[in-house]
């Protein structure tokens, strides 16, 4: 009796592991840094920017697409939000004037589908959420705008010859213009990201205001303490100068 088959361990080799662990098309995701031979830096580098501008569009295009069924889904309840309302108070006019009568209880109805559809608005934040969504596909569209003028600017400066530094330091400068660029980009998508987790916590301050640290400023709740609170000095540390009193004049 021969013994069994030894399975290698591991995800399953047909092809449904892997394919349930892709991302989706429509999702925004990481994109792998293509590969390429350094041996002609400008080419290189175009190829670079091509790929970062890229990513840029697809980013904004992405938003500009998530916007169009908040958008439709919002308006709709805003008119059922709007026609409830208008009928909740109609009929029960229409029924103290005796036009009609006995539909004054269709007018608390309507009312109640009023309040729904607003309350179906809110909880789902569609309407904040088509409004994030444009707002932040504009805010990468200036970006990529300001990177595309950045970008000229060191093709003629290169064009024209450098005028400082090396040919490395200028591939380099260029580097560092495609990085800050792909850091402001998921910069603007982690900020969208946490003021659409903010709308869950029922907070009123925009999270992306209080989220966004700039380099070579302190945090703002060093300032304040942790949570509201102001910690205890150290020990050893200077005590706050108290206001000496008056001994009693002598009678």
């Amino acid at each position: 009796m021969g013994q069994p088959e030894m399975q290698p361990e591991g995800p399953p080799q047909d092809g449904r592991g892997e394919q349930a662990a892709r991302p989706r098309p429509g999702d925004l995701t990481g994109r792998p840094l293509p590969l390429g031979d350094w041996g002609e830096p400008a080419a290189r580098l175009d190829e670079l920017y091509r790929w970062v501008e890229r990513g840029a569009l697809h980013t904004a295009a992405w938003y500009l697409a998530d916007r169009v069924w908040k958008r439709r889904c919002a308006r709709g309840l805003r008119c059922g939000a709007a026609t409830g309302a208008v009928t909740g108070v109609a009929l029960p006019l229409l029924d103290l004037t005796g036009v009609a009568g006995g539909i004054a209880p269709w007018g608390c109805l309507a009312l109640l589908l009023a309040v729904a559809c607003v309350a179906v608005d809110r909880c789902f934040g569609l309407t904040s959420g088509w409004m994030r969504d444009v707002a932040t596909a504009q805010a990468v569209q200036r970006r990529l705008q300001a990177l595309q003028f950045d970008w000229a600017a060191e093709s003629v400066r290169e064009v024209l010859g450098p005028t400082e530094g090396t040919a490395g330091e200028a591939a380099e400068r260029c580097l560092g213009v495609l990085r800050r660029f792909s850091e402001d980009v998921t910069e603007l998508v982690r900020v969208e990201t946490a003021d659409w987790m903010g709308e869950f916590r029922g907070g009123c301050a925009p999270v992306g205001v209080q989220a966004v640290v700039f380099p070579g400023s302190g945090r703002p709740a060093d300032a304040g303490g942790v949570n509201g609170r102001f910690t205890v000095p150290p020990h050893g540390g200077a005590r706050p100068n108290m206001p000496r009193q008056r001994p009693p004049e002598p009678r």
